[in-house]
């Protein structure tokens, strides 16, 4: 498995096979090792795997198998240099901001984004001096309108959580590069089975493998992938700082890999399904999911998508009291603020997930209190349309 030549193979192939070095025992599977450090031959060796003059692991911190393979199969998947797991995607973030930016920075944000996302630009981030200023994540003249000559960082979410909007990458890529800015793309609804940003132009990608990258709820992880250079440095920061990923946690997110393509598939025919069904029923007003042609960033999504995910949001006829009927009606659906689970799960952004943000910053990122967030699991269709029309049939 040492020869394993990542660019002569599928995507199905990479998934299953890249980065696993076998051991001596010659396991099959991929092995979890549990270890804080590793020893060495002799003083000599030491030295020179602590001055980088030999490569090797030296601390689990920053250096360690498991991780190792998991870093390494998913750059393969997204076609990146490198990528340098965290211990969730939040983590990733903060990494992003930590090892790229420095007081009297400038950051655009897209507006839709998640709720912790704002959360950490408003709130942290600016307390290190860095100003932070918030755009509409689809129109890129508002984005060039915005930049400065201090700007530093474009960070994007797209598609967006939980309205599905979705940015020209490309575009912004050439923005941020017109004025010596990286831009950052989280895409983790996407995953790299259904998007790329970096082939888009995107210079860091940044994922909550929490969600469907692990693809079963069990476990937190966050990675981040981009070219040698940038990956350097932010393993560096990762080095110095400490927000690790654990070796156990790579192991199951490297599980989650092994069916992550089959996953995003039946996740995303299964959400166009129930968006249709939602599109036609009588106490629904608005569907949002760029799978369905009457969405504003339908055709962006096509352009620059190989399909669609599996996150479907709604608004209900009336306000809170009506969305929780529809939510709390529902017999199997696990009323959760996670997402990208083969289980279906079923959120009230407005009072959970986007529940912080102030009545203005909803209003202006489109969460009213009638929206419903699906996050459309492998169960049956039919079963889940059932589900959810209990409580929409009682509205």
């Amino acid at each position: 498995m040492s020869q394993f030549d990542d660019k002569q193979y599928q995507l199905e192939t990479l998934a299953l096979r890249t980065g696993h070095t076998r051991s001596f025992e010659g396991e099959h599977a991929e092995p979890i090792f549990l270890t804080s450090s590793f020893v060495y031959a002799n003083a000599a060796e030491a030295a020179a795997k602590f001055s980088g003059q030999e490569d090797g692991n030296i601390y689990s911190r920053f250096t360690n198998p498991t991780v190792a393979t998991f870093e390494k199969r998913i750059a393969a998947l997204e076609g990146a240099d490198r990528a340098v797991a965290t211990g969730s995607g939040m983590a990733a973030i903060m990494s992003i901001v930590m090892t790229f930016l420095k007081a009297g920075d400038h950051v655009l944000c897209s507006r839709s984004v998640f709720g912790s996302t704002v959360a950490l630009f408003e709130k942290y981030v600016s307390k290190f001096g860095i100003d932070v200023e918030f755009v509409d994540l689809t129109d890129v003249g508002a984005w060039e309108a915005a930049i400065r000559p201090e700007t530093k960082l474009l960070f994007v979410e797209s598609p967006s959580n939980p309205l599905g909007d979705v940015a020209d990458i490309r575009a912004l890529s050439d923005l941020a590069h017109r004025h010596a800015a990286l831009l950052a793309v989280d895409n983790t609804i996407c995953t790299p089975i259904l998007q790329k940003p970096l082939s888009l132009g995107a210079d860091l990608v940044v994922y909550s493998a929490t969600k469907f990258i692990d693809g079963q709820g069990r476990t937190l992880g966050g990675v981040v992938l981009g070219n040698q250079q940038l990956m350097e440095e932010l393993h560096v920061y990762v080095r110095t700082s400490g927000p690790s990923l654990s070796p156990f946690n790579a192991w199951v997110l490297l599980k989650g890999l092994e069916t992550l393509k089959l996953r995003m598939r039946e996740h995303s025919a299964n959400a166009q399904k129930l968006a249709e069904w939602l599109q036609k029923h009588p106490k629904v007003k608005q569907v949002y999911y760029p799978g369905l042609t009457d969405h504003p960033s339908h055709a962006m999504a096509v352009q620059q998508q190989q399909g669609f995910s599996g996150i479907v949001s709604f608004e209900v006829v009336g306000e809170r009291e009506q969305a929780w009927t529809v939510i709390d009606k529902t017999q199997f659906i696990s009323i959760t603020g996670n997402l990208g689970d083969a289980k279906t799960t079923i959120t009230h952004p407005a009072t959970t997930t986007h529940g912080k943000l102030s009545p203005e910053a909803k209003e202006k990122v489109g969460i009213s209190e009638g929206l419903i967030r699906i996050s459309v699991g492998l169960e049956d269709i039919d079963d889940i349309i059932c589900d959810l029309a209990r409580g929409l049939d009682l509205i």
